[in-house]
This record gives C-alpha cells, sequence and structure tokens, in this order.
C-alpha cells in the first residue's frame, strides 16, 4: 500500500488522476487536466507500473488527525506539498514530520513531491528545501526520503514519480 498525504489543496487528487492515466493504456497523451474536488474521506486507486500492481490510497488533507490509523501496511508514502503556497510551508513541515516519526512507517520509503512547479508564484526547490530544513530533516529520518517536483497539470515530473513508485514497490 500507498499513502497520499499532504495538506489540502496541495493537488494530491490531480496527481492521482495524471498517474493514473500515465499509467493506463492509453497514455500517449495526458490530454486536459481532469476536474477535481477536495476529498473527504479516501480516494483507493490501483497503478498497474511495468506489470507490477500498486495499491494507492489519497487521504484528504482535511483528515490529517486520522491519517495514522491508514499508516499500518503501508510500504511508501507520497507526501504533496503546494510549492506555490508559501503560507502553508510550515503546517505541511509539521504534518510532514509527524509523518516521519510515526512508529508504524518507520520502514516506508518517502517521496515528497513538490508540486504546483508550472505556477509563476511557485518557490525553486532550493527555497522549498531551506524553508523546509530538508537536509536535517533527511539527515534525522530513519526512512529513505527522495524530493522531486512536478506540475500535476501539465504533467512534468510525473514520469519521476511513476519510476520511483516502481523501485519503492519492491521490484
Amino acid at each position: 500500500m500507498c499513502l497520499v498525504l499532504g495538506p489540502s489543496g496541495a493537488g494530491k487528487t490531480l496527481l492521482m488522476k495524471r498517474l493514473q492515466k500515465l499509467c493506463s493504456k492509453d497514455s500517449t497523451n495526458l490530454g486536459d487536466p481532469p476536474p477535481t474536488q477536495p476529498t473527504v474521506g479516501t480516494n483507493l486507486t490501483d497503478l498497474t507500473i511495468q506489470r507490477t500492481r500498486v495499491t494507492v490510497r489519497e487521504v484528504g488533507g482535511s483528515m490529517g488527525p486520522i491519517w495514522p490509523s491508514y499508516y499500518k501496511d503501508c510500504r511508501t508514502v507520497l507526501f504533496i506539498v503546494d510549492a506555490a503556497n508559501p503560507s502553508q510551508v510550515s503546517a505541511s513541515c509539521i504534518q510532514l514530520l509527524a509523518v516521519l516519526s510515526a512508529h508504524d512507517l518507520a520502514t516506508a520509503s518517502v517521496l515528497i513531491i513538490f508540486n504546483k512547479t508550472d505556477l509563476p508564484c511557485c518557490m525553486s526547490l532550493l527555497e522549498m528545501k531551506s524553508l523546509f530544513r530538508l537536509d536535517d530533516i533527511i539527515a534525522c529520518a530513519k526512512q529513505p526520503i527522495t524530493v522531486v517536483e512536478t506540475s500535476a497539470l501539465k504533467g512534468t515530473g510525473l514520469q519521476d514519480v511513476v519510476q520511483w513508485l516502481h523501485s519503492s514497490s519492491g521490484h
């Protein structure tokens, strides 16, 4: 099981829909972004990546207080951050630290995704790493952590997410 976590409005649902399209048989063209609504509850999706099935559960950002109830049996975590919303950085960092310190996720691989890089107001990767003190977090975390930049809207960086999911799923 892979969990998709992050604050409300970070782009988790659109990212999942785009990954689904990218992993489908008709993946030659992502097309226009599909409409999304804030997730209330969870969305469960199976992605097939090079003949390997990866079950992904997106948990709504507003459900942060009950995220831990989904940690058991989780092998990978996609933690989505809105790179165009500096006012959300501190809350995102606190959520990330809570995820990384969870006992049930001690052996999970973590992919931090700085999303919405297509927006003109987005922060650079260097700015995001600095604001999150990511070097310190990576040095102290028990989990292997990888960082990527994406635009779920435009589709950039999504192939990196798919490759990470495939390599982290044990195949």
